[in-house]
Order: structure tokens, then C-alpha cells, then sequence
């Protein structure tokens, strides 16, 4: 991994550049870290190794039954019975439970403020009608897993098929059969500023163009999994979940007090949002609260290739105002999502994809419309990038059409258009810290290295780069917060206790390592305890890279207040002022080294002083106010920026394209720790690459055409190249030390960028998702007729 010099001078920018609220997140100077920014193994780099970390399907209990969903094989359809009797009476069955079993079978998602906003509850089991295939209609369990499916196959329901729509397209139209009673369109968000009409007419050039995007499965090696039971008459569960304080729905679900259910979260095996919504855990808590019995589900690859959440499917259509010189006058987008069958978090991911419509660019006057609309599709919901990736696709293709109709290199359109620091985004808020998008496109482009020769006669070669912003840390109207607490022990070791969930990205021992650089506790004395809404402080869920950005603020600061809370006594006891402390390898040392105060000394000090050891800090991040009807206001606490390049090779006569080289390069502020760092940014864009390229959750009216990875297709190490990454350390972030979230961002840029590299091979743009043969095929076809139809015109 290289890291990238940045544009600009950390050293030089103080916390009074930004808005002095302590919650925002300021900047901080620049300073020598000793542990921030080295890469030791940590707890779970060592248990993966060893094989001894368990997940929540290595988790049993005695006594405990197994539990199996019932799925609808049809859909949209109303239901006309459902005859248990059969599963009931097979040996070793335990209970079977439908719609009239469940004390309370809603789930609420609201939207969040959008204009045109649907209530609309989904039920944990369908009641009388089923919307999308694999939706649940009953749940079972037996002794046995297989004696489990075989009763769910016995459980027997008689549908009435009802007409369905599959596309928003359809859904949107008068006459469009109903999802919902409450209409088809769930959420419609609306960013305008500017005079857009005047702004056209002024244009020299206009560009204008249809990008569509696909279903696409999270694909994760740990399917959704967990084992529940009751405890002093609690119900816990052991779930593969990214947001504990799902606890309080379950609660609901059940009818019961919120202090009577327990979610632990056990390590994941991978999320990427797929495990942001709830999975197994209704169906789970309610076979413990009804057998009183330990349960344990564990979705096969099928069922969660089948009915999990999946990436929304975008059709984007931009039209890109510019003068003859190539600066943009203004953006003009509509873009309509797929929500499925109902809400999840459509709302939210759409709102991410108007908010960040025309990407790392100044564009003066903007009208950016997006919908989350209802179809009898599987639900979408949360998925790595979060809205903010998709339109990355579509706002990169405009500036290289852009390029290609002024004469200009893509490099020319960019540099006039690059937002900097200080500039509005399309929601009209000011962009308040670095914008090193220059420097990563450097970066990317030099990584790719001399260009390679086409291997054969029929094959030529392209190259291509595509930048993204992306935000980090949940839209600020939530009036985010994430507690953490630590207690330096009598032995001098560390207890680190946060809600966070870890999805196997590092997250908790990320808070070790910003906690030992403040107190000088070395890694080995610290242990983290995490997931649990019974043990540990709330920290919000996993997701939209906040956890850094919220539960590493709120680590900073509880370490810094211990600090502040024991320097008192480790300075009387020293002789020397506050100021001169230094905590580092286990002692408070003076500045000069000559004397110190072991930790566990340390402690006693505290006790006999009556002062105390432990701090519990929760950390409120940047709020402020978005106005639906104005389009404009605040929405999220940060951004950062990164790009991606890459090298193809397209065969003529097959449209096959072959990936040779990728790089990428993205801003994280501050590497934290530069392995994991490294690690995100491969992954996300190995990731991002099946979704360019391969991977498509095609359907047949409604229903999956492809439920094993069998023939859903995600990249292998033989579809990749070494990916070469760079990072850029601009200092100016808003997560603890200033860094910036790394976990999203590197999933936004490579469908653009594959996108560029097959147009600059072969002449003509791919604007639809996935880049197959077939479709290469298809535009090479498109430019032979083009190429004619020229001709004989000339």
C-alpha cells in the first residue's frame, strides 16, 4: 500500500476552520501517534487464524430445537388458507406458528421526512396476502434441521394469484396494479436550487443519457444465522446482526418490556447491510417465547440467496448542462429505485442518491428527484455504498460524454469541475473539509503503469478511471449519538465496553487501538466487550461507515476524559504538572523519562484518592435540519473522496472483457490502522468489480432465476488482477483523529471506471449494469450500424 502526499498541509489547519461545536467532529493538529497508524495483529486477526472465533452458527444449547421459515413459492397472491396439520403431526416437530400467532405482526419502517411519504407495515408473517416470492407465511421447529424442512414442506397453503408489477416503471404507471392500498411510490425527495430552465438555455452543450443499474446479492461467506433461548425469563438471542438495538422491535414483536429481550451480536462473517434489517431473530424469538425451548436457524446459501435484502436496481437519467469550455452549468437527474415489496430502508438509500447526484463536482443550479418505489419484487434495502454508489455510475459516464462531445480529455473536464473545499453540494451545504479527489485520480492513474499490449488480433485494449464522494456516518437529522465505556483496572488493564457490532472489519479493535494511543495501555492488557444491549452502552448499528466516525469519537473522548480524570493524581504523585505527563507503555512517565508510575501504581493512587477509574462517555454527532419541500439543508456529517483506474482488454468477437490492471487510491483522513485500511478498500472494489461486471440477481416475473452461487456470478482470483492501492492522509476528517470511513467508499467507483476503460477500448459507452459479453456484443453492434448509417450519409 502507498500512501499519497496530499495537496494539502494538515499541519497548517486547527479545529477554528470548522464549526467549533465539539461534537461536530473538529480537526485536530497534526502529532506523532506511537499506535494509531501501525498495523498489530489484534484479538480477532489471531482467532480467525487459529479458527477459534465462533460465529452464531457454531453457538448451541442443550435441548435446543431448530427452526425453519415458510416461504410463499408464489407471489403477488392472496391467501386463501394455510393447513398446518400435517407439519403438526409429524414426530418431532415442536411447534408451527402463522400469521395469528404472532402478538404483534408489524414492522414499521417510516421514511424519514421524504415528500409523499408511505406508512406502510410489513409483516413478520403474511396474513392474508403474499407480495413477492419467499415472503414468510409460517414458521416451524422440530429436534432435527431436516425434520424441521420436511415440516415445512408439510405446512400447505392455497393461494389466489393476483396481477403483480415488476419494474418501477410499470409500477408508476395509472393504471399499475397496487402493492400497497397506501400507492406504489413510498418516498419522492426533491434537491432543487437554482433557475434549471435559464441554466439549460444558457448551455452550449447538453448531454443526456439512461443509466440502469441491477439486483444484486450481498454474497456474504456467513449466511444469516443465531440461536436464542430465555434466560430469568429474558429472551436472548445470539444473532449474526449489524444492529443490536434491534431488541426493542423484537420486544414489540413479542408484546413484551424492552428489559425483557437480550441481543447479543457474535462476530459476522460479513454484512455489507444485508444484516442491517432483521433476519432470523423474529422468527427465532418467537419460537423460544412460545416452545420455552433453546432455538437455533441457519439459512441455507438458497433461502438467503432467495428472500434476503437486496442492492436496489436504479434506473438514473441525467441531463448535464455545459459551456463550450466544458464547466458545468447544471445537473438535471430523476432517478427511480426499486424498493420491492416493501419499505426496509428504500426511503434512505434514496435519499443518499439525490444527496449525492452529481458527485465530487460544482454544479451551480441542480433539480435532483428520487423515488423508492414499491414493486412484487424480493425487498431492497441496504447494501455497501448505500444509494450513494449507484449514481456514481451515471454522474462519471456524463463527465466522459461530456469529454468525448467538447473534444476535451477526461482528465480537462474534471479539473474545471472538481468541488473544493468550501463549495455547496447539490443539497446546498457547504463541503467543510479536505477535498483530495485530484490527488487520488493522481494516484490511481500512475499505479496503472505503462499500457499493455492486446494478446491478440481480435482484442484491444482500454483504459478508464472513474472519482466518487462519499459520505460517511448516518444523515444528521437522526441526531446521531454512540456511548462507550473504559475502566482501567487494579492490574492496570483496560476494559473497553461499546454496543458496537463487528462485522469482520476490525471494528472493535479498532477502539482498542485509538484507546492504548491515548492512555499508553499496551494492546495485549485491553479487551473489548461488544454487541450486547444487556452489558454494554448503546452504540447504534454498523453500518453507513459510522462506527468509526461515531463509536471511535466516543472512545477517544472517554479515554481523554480517564486521562484527565487520573493525570491529577499520577502529576501530584510524580511531582510535576499535568502538562508534563506522558502515558505510554503501561506507566505515566514525566516528559524527561526519568521517573514514572506504573498503572496498577496509578490505580491505588486513584482509590486512595477517591477518585475515579473508569469513565462512561456518550458522543453526539453533528445534527442540524433537511427541508423536503426546499430540497435543500443539511445531510451528512462528512465526506471523502477516492478513484479508482483500471486497464481492460475486450475481445471483438466475443465482447468478453478481460480485467488487467486496477488500482485505486481514497482519502481516509487518517489510517487508523493501515492494514485494515488496505484491506476495505481490496475488498470493496473486488466487490464492486462483480458488480460491473458479473453479478445480476435476474428475475422472471418476480421470480429468482438463480438461488446458488452455482449461477450467481461474483468474481473468483481468477477474475482479478492484483488490486493496487494507495491512500491518501489528508488530516481532515471528522472520525477520532481525523480519520474518515473507509468501509463504503471503495464499492462506488469501480463500475464507472470499468465502464470508461471498455469505452475507451471499443468507442461506445455501456450504460446498463452488469458489463456482459452479451451487452458488449450489443454495442459493438449498435457502432457498426452507427458507423454505416454515416457513411452512407457521407
Amino acid at each position: 500500500m502507498t500512501t499519497v502526499a496530499p495537496g494539502t498541509t494538515p499541519d497548517t489547519i486547527g479545529p477554528a476552520e470548522l464549526d467549533p461545536d465539539a461534537d461536530s467532529g473538529p480537526l485536530e493538529r497534526e502529532r506523532d501517534f506511537r499506535v494509531v497508524g501501525q498495523s498489530p495483529a489484534h484479538h480477532d486477526f489471531v482467532n480467525k487464524v487459529r479458527g477459534t472465533l465462533l460465529y452464531a452458527a457454531d453457538w448451541s444449547l442443550p435441548g435446543m430445537v431448530h427452526g425453519k421459515v415458510v416461504r410463499s413459492d408464489t407471489g403477488p397472491a392472496k391467501i386463501v388458507s394455510i393447513d398446518t396439520s400435517a407439519a403438526e403431526r409429524l414426530e418431532g416437530v415442536v411447534a408451527v406458528l402463522t400469521a395469528a400467532d404472532v402478538p404483534h405482526n408489524a414492522i414499521v419502517e417510516h421514511a424519514s421526512g421524504g415528500l409523499g411519504e408511505l406508512t406502510v407495515e410489513q409483516p413478520v408473517l403474511a396474513v392474508d396476502r403474499v407480495r413477492y416470492v419467499g415472503e414468510p407465511v409460517a414458521v416451524v421447529a422440530a429436534t432435527d434441521p431436516e425434520i424441521a424442512a420436511e415440516a415445512a414442506d408439510l405446512v400447505e397453503v392455497v393461494y389466489e394469484p393476483l396481477p403483480g408489477v415488476y419494474s418501477p416503471e410499470d409500477a408508476l404507471a395509472e393504471d399499475a396494479p397496487l402493492v400497497h392500498e397506501e400507492g406504489n411510490v413510498l418516498v419522492n425527495w426533491r434537491l432543487e436550487r437554482g433557475d434549471l430552465d435559464a441554466a439549460f438555455a444558457e448551455a452550449d452543450v447538453v448531454v443526456e443519457d439512461t443509466y440502469r443499474s441491477q439486483h444484486v446479492e450481498h454474497a456474504y461467506l456467513e449466511t444469516e444465522a443465531g440461536v436464542g433461548w430465555i434466560e430469568n425469563d429474558v429472551v436472548t438471542l445470539r444473532i449474526s446482526t449489524q444492529v443490536i438495538e434491534h431488541a426493542a422491535e423484537i420486544a414489540s414483536i413479542l408484546g413484551l418490556p424492552q428489559n425483557q429481550v437480550r441481543v447479543i451480536a457474535s462476530y459476522m462473517g460479513g454484512g455489507f447491510g444485508g444484516k442491517e434489517d432483521m433476519t432470523v431473530e423474529p422468527y427465532i424469538a418467537l419460537l423460544v417465547w412460545r416452545t420455552r425451548r433453546p432455538v437455533r436457524m441457519v439459512w441455507s446459501r438458497q433461502e438467503s440467496i432467495l428472500a434476503s435484502t437486496k442492492r436496489h436496481p436504479f434506473t438514473m437519467h441525467y441531463r448535464t448542462a455545459a459551456t463550450k469550455e466544458g464547466k458545468i452549468l447544471a445537473v438535471d437527474a430523476d432517478i427511480v429505485g426499486d424498493a420491492g415489496a416493501y419499505p426496509c430502508l428504500s426511503a434512505r438509500v434514496l435519499f443518499a442518491g439525490a444527496a449525492l447526484s452529481t458527485g465530487p463536482y460544482k454544479v451551480p443550479v441542480v433539480r435532483a428527484r428520487s423515488r423508492a418505489v414499491f414493486t412484487n419484487n424480493v425487498p431492497t434495502s441496504a447494501f455497501r455504498g448505500f444509494g450513494a454508489m449507484q449514481v456514481v455510475f451515471a454522474y462519471e459516464s456524463q463527465l466522459d460524454a461530456l469529454a468525448a462531445k467538447l473534444g476535451l480529455s477526461r482528465e480537462e473536464v474534471r479539473d474545471l469541475n472538481h468541488i473544493e473545499k468550501g463549495d455547496l453540494t447539490a443539497a446546498g451545504e457547504p463541503v467543510t473539509t479536505a477535498v483530495a479527489v485530484r490527488d487520488t485520480r493522481r494516484a490511481a492513474l500512475e499505479m496503472l503503469g505503462e499500457p499493455s499490449r492486446p494478446s491478440g488480433p481480435h482484442t484491444v485494449i482500454g483504459r478508464g478511471f472513474g472519482s466518487s464522494m462519499q459520505p460517511y456516518g448516518r444523515t444528521i437529522w437522526f441526531r446521531d449519538h454512540a456511548s462507550a465505556w473504559v475502566t482501567l483496572q487494579a492490574d492496570g488493564t483496560l476494559l473497553i465496553r461499546s454496543g458496537v457490532t463487528d462485522l469482520g472489519a476490525g471494528q472493535a479493535a479498532s477502539l482498542c487501538q485509538i484507546a492504548s494511543e491515548i492512555l499508553g495501555v499496551p494492546l495485549a492488557d485491553i479487551s473489548v466487550y461488544i454487541g450486547d444491549t444487556a452489558l454494554n452502552p448503546p452504540a447504534g448499528g454498523t453500518f453507513a461507515t459510522r462506527q468509526l466516525y461515531m463509536s471511535g469519537n466516543a472512545i477517544l473522548r472517554a479515554a481523554r476524559k480517564l486521562r484527565d480524570q487520573l493525570s491529577p493524581v499520577a502529576a501530584k504523585a510524580l511531582g510535576v504538572g499535568e502538562d508534563q505527563l506522558v502515558w505510554v507503555d503501561g506507566m505515566v512517565r514525566t516528559e524527561d523519562g526519568d521517573t514514572g508510575l506504573s498503572l496498577p501504581e496509578l490505580v491505588r493512587a486513584a482509590n486512595d484518592a477517591g477518585v475515579d477509574t473508569s469513565v462512561l462517555n456518550t458522543w453526539r454527532a453533528r445534527s442540524g435540519g433537511f427541508d423536503p419541500k426546499e430540497g435543500q439543508g443539511h445531510t451528512f456529517p462528512d465526506y471523502t473522496f477516492g478513484t479508482h483506474a483500471a486497464e481492460v482488454e475486450v475481445d471483438l468477437e466475443t465482447g468478453d472483457v478481460r480485467l488487467l490492471k486496477y488500482a485505486a487510491c481514497h482519502d481516509v483522513g487518517r489510517a487508523i490502522n493501515p492494514v485494515r485500511v488496505q484491506g476495505q478498500i481490496i475488498g470493496g472494489a473486488a466487490q464492486g468489480i462483480g458488480y460491473a461486471l458479473m453479478e445480476d440477481c435476474a428475475t422472471d416475473a418476480g421470480r429468482p432465476l438463480s438461488s446458488l452461487f452455482a449461477d450467481y456470478l461474483i468474481p473468483s482470483s481468477m477474475d482479478l488482477p492484483d488490486i493496487g492501492v494507495a491512500v491518501v492522509e489528508s488530516g481532515e476528517g471528522r472520525g477520532p483523529l481525523n480519520a474518515r470511513g473507509v468501509g463504503e467508499p471503495p464499492i462506488g467507483p469501480p463500475a464507472a471506471t470499468i465502464a470508461s476503460a471498455v469505452d475507451d477500448a471499443i468507442g461506445i459507452r455501456p450504460t446498463e449494469l452488469p458489463i456482459t459479453a452479451e451487452r458488449v456484443m450489443a454495442l459493438l453492434d449498435q457502432r457498426a450500424r452507427t458507423d454505416a448509417a454515416r457513411g452512407d450519409r457521407a
